[in-house]
């Protein structure tokens, strides 16, 4: 009937919770294997961990020097080339994923499918639009290949206490030599947990009026082992990188507790959020967008509230 490929997101040494995410999505089609794709320099420890996601049958390896660095212009013909065996081919809405398989689509010849919410039938989904306003419902030609991105955050991540099998595949494609890796760029993370996938995110907005003032959103996250977010005014306005800009044109993430610091709450931003279990607000603005969605919010100068949930800590 068809099998379906994940595409493995990974740093090159620890597999990316996406991937378990998308794993979860591949589990609602009734009657379809699914396999796993890791492409890397030397990807063994990375199948290992993939190889314990329950709901996998198999994990492919593919080693090739060219693929130490998550190129998508070099990792998209080799993908093209393992979709031989596969009906559905699938990567996580994240940078990663947005980035790769479109132009996997583009080699197949088919149109891309984003943001898979929920599946329908082997060629019916649901998706968000207008900023997650609306859900629509796409079809896709059943002679066709799907390739798709999933949105993780409509899926919790598969459990592990699986044993799929590692596969070693080695590909005869040519790698275009147009796109090389130069080098990585951006902020430093200070040991904090994943924005993508943490279960807790602190979130600061433009109300924290400079970079130097967002140290207060470090200090919270730190004491209470959290990811650091923003809002794009935030991140607009210089305060934070671009890399935590959380929101429809951020990340998508889907923690169990989220805290937003001085955030309005445009449409854009709660695109962005609203899947979190339980949602804090603190405003200055008892008007603000963003306590409609809360489940718990605090009026008041978040200069003095911070301080005072420190003390709490």
């Amino acid at each position: 009937m068809g099998r379906i490929l994940i595409i493995a997101e990974h740093d090159g040494n620890e597999l990316n919770p996406s991937t378990a995410r998308c794993v979860s999505c591949a589990a609602e089609f009734s009657g379809l294997d699914c396999d796993i794709a890791v492409l890397a320099k030397d990807g063994q420890r990375i199948c290992e961990q993939a190889a314990t996601l329950d709901g996998v049958s198999n994990v492919v390896r593919v080693d090739n020097d060219a693929n130490e660095h998550a190129l998508a212009a070099i990792h998209a013909p080799q993908i093209a080339k393992l979709a031989e065996k596969y009906s559905h081919l699938f990567g996580p809405s994240t940078t990663f994923g947005k980035d790769l398989m479109p132009r996997v689509a583009a080699l197949l010849g088919v149109a891309q499918v984003s943001d898979i919410m929920s599946v329908i039938s082997h060629y019916s989904f649901q998706r968000p639009i207008f900023a997650g306003n609306a859900i629509v419902t796409v079809e896709t030609p059943a002679q066709d290949k799907v390739v798709a991105t999933v949105r993780t955050a409509s899926y919790q991540a598969a459990a592990g206490g699986g044993s799929a099998t590692i596969e070693l595949r080695v590909l005869d494609v040519e790698l275009p030599s147009h796109t090389r890796y130069r080098s990585t760029s951006g902020s430093n993370g200070g040991g904090r947990p994943d924005l993508q996938s943490a279960s807790v995110v602190i979130s600061g907005g433009r109300g924290l009026g400079s970079e130097k003032n967002f140290a207060l959103i470090y200090q919270l996250a730190d004491r209470l082992g959290a990811a650091v977010g923003a809002s794009r005014a935030a991140v607009d306005a210089g305060y934070i990188a671009n890399d935590h800009q959380v929101g429809q044109t951020g990340q998508i993430i889907s923690p169990d507790l989220y805290i937003a610091i001085g955030i309005s709450g445009a449409i854009q931003h709660i695109t962005g959020i609203k899947d979190a279990s339980t949602i804090v607000a603190i405003n200055k603005d008892a008007d603000a967008p963003i306590f409609e969605i809360a489940d718990i919010g605090l009026v008041g100068d978040l200069f003095t509230i911070i301080p005072e949930l420190e003390l709490l800590l």
